[in-house]
């Protein structure tokens, strides 16, 4: 065969390969920009950053710190069941509404027990319920003040009857706030259709969820936690045991997602939990994203080799530059309705700018999150300055770590499969919290979108036009010619 018989081999870019050309705008400022996109089919994200399914990365600290900030955190599965279930339970706690211990008391036992209690717990209120949970009334520190007769029954201080405020429970927070503001309370006890005490909203709570009104949140007002799974072995029941724990989205997540194991779990997970959205991957062609969608996923994760500690290409000679393969992959996913995650390659606020603009929905990221203070990582200090541990979940660290873990013979049969290491382990320079991460990325994101006239992502993906750029571009893009401060 002669070259020129030889077929032509198509060009393949990431994102410092190309830059969006600015456009004229009418967004006037970057707070008028919503960042808000789809997740999955049906589950809406308020920014469209995902932290990674990775054992430095996220665990339930760093997810709920993520949905606070309108994201999503993915648990790892580098755990046991139990573990991960645990920590999905962990996000999904109720901040409001549904303390895990409602301070109770009966109507017939006295103030002075009342008194001790409320000492006991910390607390300014105490839910007087009889025996079959029926709520009867609310005892506070103020009722107490009235009463000289530690013998007094707490039925006869009380407020109850017709001064007795509740609500029903699935109240949403904000009529919650309405009801509080109107009656002048501090605590409205929420209870079912019979009349039983089932949860309590106070004002401190109303306080905490105006501090992250774009936090993610499910329809009982709940952070929004993703979880993850892999394809052999026990994913079934693994995934069993977080749709229990409630997790809003389960992660079919292998390193190639193209493959016929990857394939056969993510439709075996769908056809027993039916209900649960999901996401598979990962896969870096068309080809890959249209098998996993007829598969039943309900998004698509797109990345083969772009992650910071993955050595996949190198390693393997297999791949595809990360711009390229969210473009082909998200192509044929929009015309299906399933979004697309772009997991890897973003080093820069402006590089999920581009990936958004290329077709993705949302990006997964690794690295930065490692180096919050909610990552799971250890932190060591060089030369003065703090770092945290991350390492790619193909590593030798990483697999070794596993194998320690479960002791599994899934775990033994990858350990020695993977001799030669896909991944590499590190450290990266320490970042502050996510919450400050989230601000800096999420806000180069608005300023990038008002450059194009995009007051939504949608509009981004419409206005977005590419340029291909030189070295010597990437060049003049960063800080060059200075000598900068130290």
């Amino acid at each position: 065969m002669t070259a020129s018989d030889s077929p032509a081999i198509p060009l393949a870019l990431t994102y410092d390969d190309v830059l969006l050309q600015p456009r004229r705008s009418a967004v006037v400022s970057r707070k008028d920009v919503d960042t808000s996109t789809w997740l999955t089919r049906k589950l809406r994200l308020n920014a469209p950053v995902l932290a990674a399914n990775m054992d430095t990365v996220c665990e339930s600290r760093l997810a709920r710190a993520m949905a606070r900030c309108g994201g999503l955190g993915v648990i790892h599965r580098f755990i046991s069941i139990e573990d991960e279930a645990a920590e999905v339970a962990r996000v999904k706690r109720p901040e409001v509404g549904g303390s895990p211990r409602l301070h109770t008391i009966g109507p017939n036992r006295t103030v002075g027990e009342a008194t001790k209690l409320l000492g006991r717990h910390n607390v300014h209120s105490l839910l007087v319920v009889g025996d079959d949970e029926r709520l009867l009334g609310i005892l506070t520190s103020r009722d107490l003040l009235f009463s000289d007769n530690p013998s007094e029954r707490v039925a006869d201080v009380m407020t109850g009857g017709e001064d007795l405020v509740t609500a029903h429970v699935g109240t949403t927070i904000e009529d919650a706030r309405r009801i509080l503001h109107q009656m002048r309370l501090e605590k409205l006890p929420l209870v079912d259709e019979a009349g039983r005490l089932r949860g309590l909203i106070t004002s401190r709570d109303v306080l905490r969820l105006a501090e992250n009104p774009n936090a993610a949140r499910d329809s009982h007002g709940r952070l929004l936690v993703g979880a993850a799974i892999g394809a052999v072995g026990d994913y079934m029941e693994r995934a069993e045991a977080l749709v229990a724990a409630e997790a809003d989205v389960l992660v079919v997540d292998i390193a190639h997602g193209h493959s016929e194991h990857a394939l056969r779990a993510t439709r075996r997970v769908k056809e027993k939990f039916p209900s649960v959205e999901l996401i598979a991957g990962n896969v870096a062609t068309a080809e890959g994203a249209l098998d996993l969608i007829e598969a039943g996923a309900d998004a698509i994760k797109v990345g083969v080799g772009p992650g910071a500690a993955c050595s996949t290409r190198i390693v393997t000679g297999v791949g595809v530059p990360q711009l390229t393969a969210v473009m082909d992959c998200a192509r044929v996913a929009a015309e299906r309705g399933v979004p697309i995650c772009a997991d890897g390659g973003i080093r820069f606020a402006g590089d999920i700018t581009k990936a958004l603009a290329a077709g993705a929905s949302t990006v997964m990221i690794g690295s930065l999150f490692a180096a919050t203070d909610e990552s799971p990582g250890e932190t060591v200090v060089r030369k003065g300055a703090r770092y945290k541990v991350f390492r790619g979940m193909a590593s030798a660290g990483a697999a070794e770590a596993r194998s320690r873990r479960e002791e599994s013979q899934d775990v033994l049969d990858e350990l020695a499969a993977n001799v030669v290491a896909e991944g590499v382990e590190a450290v990266v320079p320490y970042r502050g919290s996510v919450a400050e991460l989230m601000h800096q990325l999420v806000g180069g994101l608005r300023s990038g979108m008002s450059y194009l006239n995009a007051p939504s992502i949608e509009a981004l993906r419409a206005n977005a036009r590419f340029v291909r750029i030189t070295d010597a571009g990437w060049r003049e893009s960063s800080p060059h010619d200075l000598q900068l401060a130290e």
